[in-house]
């Protein structure tokens, strides 16, 4: 890893970044990447104790967690364009979550997620949320573009989520199909964004939160993680009593 990309990683690491992945964007329309070559993923990892409790429904304490998400994603993208630009590079953060939305498609022009399976970090899951084998579908995402030639990761490209459809089954408006995600795919082929907005209207209509976080916290990716934490606090416990 050359010392630019080992430094930005590095730093974000320090600040509670919890996956970082650098990607080569030239193939993307030049001016959904600001005519810039590469690209920076950042994920946070959700709470996993805060993703276990949701059920039926989006809790309080999820929304709260999904706000904390995007805070520090913000910051994190701040805060890596300016080590880029204090390097002598052009770099242009974007926010974890955007305004500029087409309403036909309900999709912005470059999604997060399309960067993060650029720069390695997983794959898009029938729900159409990235999937990671280290944290599942609970993750948060930004991204910081730059014309610094970062040592960038190879590009995953199909889905691992397989006959898998435990998202699709669990989804109150069933807004996912069978079809697996491929990078030649268009987000409408395998998934209904609409379906899903009007789920997400209705949540915020019986209980004022307008997320959802369902297909987060059944995916079985995301149920390994929580399966994980939940061993390793049990070891610690363990280890303190003893």
């Amino acid at each position: 890893m050359n010392n630019l990309s080992y430094e930005i990683k590095q730093s974000l690491l320090n600040k509670k970044a919890s996956l970082i992945g650098f990607a080569d964007i030239e193939n993307l329309p030049r001016n959904v990447r600001h005519s810039l070559n590469y690209a920076i993923s950042i994920a946070v990892a959700l709470n996993p104790h805060i993703i276990a409790k949701i059920n039926a429904s989006p809790t309080r304490e999820y929304y709260l967690e999904y706000q904390r998400a995007n805070d520090l994603l913000s910051y994190l993208g701040k805060f890596t364009a300016d080590v880029l630009t204090d390097n002598g590079y052009k770099a242009i953060p974007m926010e974890p979550t955007s305004d500029s939305i087409n309403q036909k498609t309900l999709s912005t022009a470059l999604p997060h997620k399309t960067v993060a399976t650029r720069g390695g970090l997983g794959w898009i899951g029938k729900s159409a949320l990235l999937i990671t084998e280290e944290y599942g579908a609970a993750i948060r995402l930004n991204t910081v573009l730059t014309d610094a030639e970062l040592e960038t990761a190879v590009p995953i490209e199909v889905s691992h989520c397989n006959e898998c459809m435990i998202c699709s089954n669990s989804c109150p408006s069933r807004v996912h199909t069978p079809k697996n995600w491929n990078v030649n795919m268009k987000r409408e082929d395998f998934y209904d964004a609409f379906a899903c907005k009007k789920t997400l209207r209705n949540f915020e209509e019986k209980i004022g939160i307008g997320i959802c976080g369902i297909c987060i916290a059944v995916c079985p990716w995301t149920k390994n993680t929580l399966q994980e934490k939940a061993a390793l606090n049990n070891i610690f416990r363990s280890m303190k009593e003893y």
